[in-house]
């Protein structure tokens, strides 16, 4: 449309149906009256990183860059793998991975087990949560909008997770993206924490054989 985002919101907010009482009031001839001709504004555009703060605001996605793009130089400074360096190591490995939380599931016959999904602008990762990692940090896997997982990876087939030992909230790290005061915007999805009743789930059958990371001494710092 020929402006920037800033620069067409302003125009849009400007647009009223009827005029407003006073300036209609002093505007009775066919040319407006100085006082009711807005001066011209010229805004400063958004930056990248902004755009993509809005485009998640308003729409829950962005077909801009990834807001992970923004802090990898950061996340890379801490060892923090994409969720794509997932799929090169060899299984039982030990790696750190973090993204945006897309979905988290608790199919009814996982046996408490939780199935979450993160995203980085490179891929998604699968994580697998189990119950005592739950109970003691329910508060970050049901409401972190980013984390960070140290895990196990594990693999079956081309099926690839990491079994889930710590998490940690990375919520913060987002209002580095755009310079914002206010949270990131993440849509809620209609699949967290869903109970299913239906049939067996192919990710519960690949991970009954996986013990408990905590029952058997794995590693747990991050």
């Amino acid at each position: 449309m020929g402006l920037g985002r800033r620069q067409a919101t302003w125009a849009v907010r400007g647009l009223r149906d009827e005029a407003l009482p006073l300036f209609e009031a002093a505007d009775r001839g066919i040319v407006p009256l100085p006082e009711v001709i807005e001066p011209t504004v010229a805004l400063k555009p958004l930056t990248e990183a902004r755009e993509v703060v809005e485009d998640y605001t308003s729409m829950g996605l962005s077909l801009r860059r990834h807001p992970f793009a923004f802090l990898r130089q950061d996340l890379a400074r801490r060892q923090i793998a994409t969720c794509a360096d997932v799929r090169a190591p060899r299984d039982s490995t030990w790696l750190t991975v973090a993204g945006l939380v897309l979905v988290r599931q608790m199919p009814g016959s996982a046996s408490g087990l939780i199935f979450a999904t993160i995203e980085d602008e490179t891929a998604h990762a699968n994580l697998i949560i189990w119950p005592s990692l739950f109970e003691r940090q329910r508060r970050t896997v049901l409401s972190a909008s980013a984390v960070a997982c140290r895990g196990m990876v594990q693999r079956e087939g081309e099926v690839i997770h990491v079994v889930a030992t710590n998490l940690i909230d990375l919520t913060h790290l987002l209002r580095q993206v755009g310079q914002q005061e206010e949270s990131f915007c993440m849509p809620n999805t209609a699949a967290d924490m869903v109970r299913s009743s239906g049939g067996p789930d192919s990710r519960i059958q690949r991970t009954r054989d996986i013990p408990d990371p905590d029952l058997r001494g794995g590693e747990a710092s991050m």
